[in-house]
């Protein structure tokens, strides 16, 4: 199976910015998608962006502009970058993996608060 780990959540002022990153381990030879979803306490979860096998990316409406995505396949990796930050981006950042038989594996997810 596919085990994920984010990194770079914490805490940040409106207006600024952050980085999050996903490695994957375990089998990622069969991955076809990867991204980040978010949630949020009185919401439902999100897809943040995603990059599909071709390269392909996909951002939410209320992100685009200020987000974006990278993957490099060599090191089974995801990053997100994070800009012109605002309260309502406050969640839990869950990195996801798409195989290509339909499995989804979800990392444990890693806090980001926007507050000032």
């Amino acid at each position: 199976q596919v085990q994920l780990e984010e990194s770079g959540g914490g805490l940040v002022q409106p207006g600024g910015s952050m980085k999050l990153s996903c490695a994957a381990s375990g089998n990622p030879t069969s991955i076809a998608a990867m991204g980040w979803y978010r949630r949020s306490p009185g919401k439902q979860r999100e897809l943040v962006a995603a990059v599909m096998e071709r390269g392909t990316i996909s951002y939410a409406e209320s992100v685009k502009g200020r987000f974006t995505i990278s993957r490099d396949t060599a090191k089974n990796a995801v990053y997100l970058q994070m800009n012109s930050l605002m309260p309502e981006d406050t969640a839990v950042y869950i990195c996801n993996v798409v195989h290509h038989v339909g499995a989804l594996y979800w990392g444990q997810g890693t806090q980001v608060t926007v507050s000032s």
